[in-house]
């Protein structure tokens, strides 16, 4: 029996694969989905949360995802919320498409379910009595300030301008940019990716009540100015002194 020179196997082999789909159609699988088809968690994250929430919910200008105590005090219902409405106020930008966004509500489905699913830790609060995620009464600035005081100064500096272990959240910049629920979440869940800790690890042996929480964020809240930053004066900068 003769048998074709293996070059001449090759060829006919590539002939039939070519010859089995006609020309100008795309093989299968060979079309890109639009952005409105994608229903993959990674490309979604990557595309619309890493850049502020950090590489796998690591955190970065924004809190970390990734954070089970978050996870434990915000529901399904409050985390979609945020995906789709955004924060009105701060850099979180609203997501769904009906809100002026590029994500379809499945899209923002996935977004909700998958971190959930990938960086919670069930039962993580279950012996603890964590305050409420959202403030239940109005806060006193004055009990805020001395609650300050003792749970947050050693880091952040007197009247937060900044300490040794922690940033100036007194800062008028700062404070323009979060809204008061999102101080509350940080005072309550810490940021674990700056060495924050949560409620219960400011002083040892004495974790925040729901009260003190929400007087600090009063008091917090109180330092915000009508026009941030200002005043943007030359004599501030070395540079620009005379010598």
């Amino acid at each position: 029996m003769n048998r074709l020179p293996p070059f001449l196997m090759l060829g006919a082999a590539i002939l039939f694969v070519a010859c089995g789909t006609p020309h100008g159609q795309p093989q299968r699988n060979a079309e890109e989905l639009a952005p409105n088809e994608v229903l993959e968690f990674a490309p979604l994250y990557s595309e619309n949360c890493a850049a502020c929430h950090g590489e796998n919910g690591r955190g970065g200008a924004a809190i970390a995802l990734a954070n089970p105590v978050y996870l434990a005090l915000a529901d399904d219902r409050t985390i979609r919320k945020v995906i789709v409405d955004g924060v009105r106020g701060t850099a979180m930008p609203a997501f769904a498409e009906s809100a002026g966004g590029l994500l379809t509500r499945k899209q923002i489905d996935v977004i909700a379910q998958q971190i959930r699913a990938r960086w919670s830790k069930p039962g993580i609060l279950d012996v603890a009595n964590p305050p409420g995620y959202a403030a239940k009464s109005a806060g006193d600035p004055q009990r805020g300030q001395a609650a300050y005081k003792m749970y947050c100064e050693s880091c952040h500096g007197p009247d937060g301008h900044g300490g040794p272990k922690g940033s100036a959240i007194g800062n008028d910049s700062f404070l323009a940019l979060v809204s008061d629920q999102g101080l509350r979440t940080i005072v309550i869940s810490g940021r674990p990716e700056l060495a924050a800790p949560d409620w219960r690890g400011n002083v040892r042996g004495k974790p925040m009540s729901d009260q003190e929480v929400t007087d600090v964020v009063a008091w917090l809240a109180s330092r915000r100015v009508e026009v941030p930053g200002q005043p943007y004066s030359a004599a501030n900068y070395p540079q620009h002194q005379e010598p």
